[in-house]
């Protein structure tokens, strides 16, 4: 079954992955500097494309509350905690 907006329309994937990393940065689950989990491991657990995990990042990356690191992977912006997560 398909997951659906409040308009009944389906939500992307890679937005659903965003929206689920953006609650653990908000909540402090992850602290700023910190890693999020690696592509490999949020394709595995959650079933994820690689394609949508690096959209997701991208989209944490637009919004200021992540950035990444050639060949390291992404990390929570200091940002993030001083706008709240967003």
């Amino acid at each position: 079954m398909a997951v659906t907006d409040d308009s009944g329309e389906p939500v992307p994937a890679y937005r659903r992955l965003a929206a689920m990393l953006r609650e653990e940065i908000v909540h402090g689950r992850i602290e700023p500097d910190r890693p999020l989990p690696s592509e490999e491991r949020l394709v595995r657990e959650h079933g994820f494309s690689p394609g949508d995990v690096r959209r997701a990042v991208g989209v944490l990356s637009g919004e200021g509350l992540v950035y990444t690191i050639e060949g390291q992977g992404a990390y929570v912006s200091t940002r993030a905690e001083e706008t709240g997560g967003g």
